[in-house]
């Protein structure tokens, strides 16, 4: 079909939510091909500098703002959905993305504190779901990701999303290297030369020596009499 793309901007303008291809194919005499052919060009069309962008995925199309553009979009609109999601809720969602289905005491388990405030807020933006229920006693709500969750996150599917062991190592190496440079900053061993060092040897047994209050060359006979004492002959003088 010529002007199928002009006909998906069309619908996808008007629709403002996702639509999926296969509702697309079912109503126009075009072939899934087709559709995702016309729509690669239309983000061709909608390229880095436009304020609009093309979204593919799972099988669905939808118009969106450029991120680029986010500061001015939201400082005109503050949509609810563009409010930062603090580092606590984000974790949660990572958990989630990568362990789903997984239940709220699961979540709670890796996480080692509750995540009620964050669940709730993630299911308030629409970017996580109840995908069923785990087959336990009191049958838990098991969450899962949305799409929501992959127009967020730029991303076409949860398969795309880094290794999760490999993410491990990668941070685990950051973290390490992260710790070697404090160490390495703040015990960093200046050098110094010879005539230094020796100074420096001299001060300390001179303080050594101060702080003692009796030095090798004295000595404290029974009496309590202080007495001179040579090393060299192992006698009071």
């Amino acid at each position: 079909m010529e002007n199928l793309g002009s006909i998906l901007e069309g619908i996808l303008f008007v629709s403002g939510e996702p639509v999926a291809i296969a509702d697309i194919t079912a109503k126009i005499d075009v072939t899934k091909l087709q559709v995702e052919k016309a729509a690669k060009q239309l983000q061709e069309k909608y390229n880095s500098a436009s304020g609009i962008n093309l979204l593919i995925f799972n099988d669905k199309l939808q118009f969106s703002s450029n991120p680029k553009f986010a500061e001015e979009v939201s400082s005109v609109l503050n949509p609810i959905r563009q409010r930062n999601l603090t580092k606590s809720t984000m974790e949660t969602a990572s958990i989630i993305a990568y362990k789903q289905p997984i239940t709220r005491s699961e979540i709670e388990e890796i996480r080692g504190v509750s995540c009620d405030y964050a669940i709730n807020l993630l299911l308030e933006h629409k970017l996580i779901e109840i995908v069923g229920r785990k087959d336990t006693v009191g049958h838990p709500a098991l969450f899962g990701t949305t799409d929501e969750f992959l127009k967020r996150f730029d991303i076409s599917s949860i398969s795309d999303l880094p290794d999760y062991n490999q993410m491990l190592e990668d941070i685990k190496k950051i973290n390490q290297k992260l710790q070697d440079d404090a160490l390495y900053n703040n015990f960093k061993v200046e050098e110094v030369s010879e005539e230094e060092l020796d100074h420096k040897l001299k001060t300390i047994a001179n303080d050594l020596d101060d702080n003692n209050q009796l030095t090798e060359s004295e000595f404290i006979d029974p009496n309590g009499n202080m007495q001179d004492y040579d090393s060299d002959n192992d006698a009071i003088l």
